[in-house]
């Protein structure tokens, strides 16, 4: 059924504060389920499910599916809609503020289409947390997959922060009628395969809470100012010139350079060198 059709019949109007446009194109769907590569073994998280077209997708691939839903008006929908499938789980919250921890014991698979506007928000929520997905698959704003998947010189913070976790890379393009409400840009499913090196880390392991957090620090220190060169911005850190100039050197690289330039092996390794000249 169309979603003007099922909204209708509950007499609900889609909510553009909550970023709502649901994809309905079956074809579509089954091939963002696909890009996920699930098996009756994995456990998924949804984030949005809207009107449940996805999750019955889901639901026939994976063991398990939890659905985060934070409109209340759909709930009744959702339940309606996939109570043949007795592998899905419906959550009623905020996935800004969901425990993944108590409904995933370990990495997980998300499968999502996220509102534009917390995309972001999302990723962080969800590659910071603990645990962590293995894999993700989401449908974004095009503007924001190619942000997702760029390269040197075309780094932004948002790059660095994903990429740093695993690698990244486009599935396809989605066009803006595959939507109800139709949006007025065009989307893009991205895949995130998550390093095996990041899931399951813990406090005080090599790669673990401190040295992210350390990671983050100074990144977001490199990108302070976009049109200043890396040795200036890094004095954000409250560090001298002369640790900043001598762990560039460690790091080889050129303190004129700009944040954009830099790979997320080149930022582990200022990080690193950072960390041994403070010691």
């Amino acid at each position: 059924m169309h979603p003007r059709q099922l909204l209708d019949r509950y007499g609900i109007a889609p909510k553009q504060s909550l970023g709502q446009n649901f994809l309905y194109d079956e074809g579509l769907l089954a091939r963002i389920v696909a890009a996920a590569e699930l098996s009756p073994a994995d456990a998924a998280l949804e984030v949005g499910p809207g009107l449940g077209a996805l999750t019955r997708q889901l639901a026939r691939a994976a063991g398990r599916v939890v659905a985060v839903e934070l409109d209340d008006r759909l709930l009744p929908i959702l339940r309606y809609e996939l109570e043949p499938f007795a592998n899905v789980e419906i959550v009623h919250g905020d996935i800004l503020t969901f425990d993944v921890g108590a409904h995933f014991d370990g990495p997980f698979v998300v499968v999502a289409n996220v509102p534009y506007y917390i995309t972001g928000a999302i990723l962080r929520r969800l590659l910071e947390g603990r645990p962590r997905p293995k894999r993700m698959v989401m449908t974004v704003q095009r503007e924001v997959a190619d942000r997702l998947t760029a390269k040197p010189p075309r780094m932004s913070l948002l790059a660095v922060s994903v990429q740093y976790y695993g690698s990244v890379r486009l599935v396809g393009a989605v066009k803006a009628g595959a939507f109800w409400p139709r949006p007025e840009v065009d989307s893009a499913v991205v895949r995130i395969d998550v390093d095996e090196g990041h899931l399951g880390r813990g406090e005080g392991e090599k790669g673990g809470k401190g040295e992210e957090e350390m990671f983050f620090r100074v990144v977001r220190a490199g990108f302070g100012e976009k049109r200043k060169q890396l040795k200036n911005n890094l004095r954000r850190l409250g560090v001298s010139d002369e640790v900043i100039a001598a762990a560039l050197d460690a790091a080889s690289i050129d303190g004129r350079r700009r944040a954009e330039t830099l790979e997320v092996g080149e930022w582990e390794a200022l990080v690193a060198a950072l960390g041994n000249i403070a010691k």
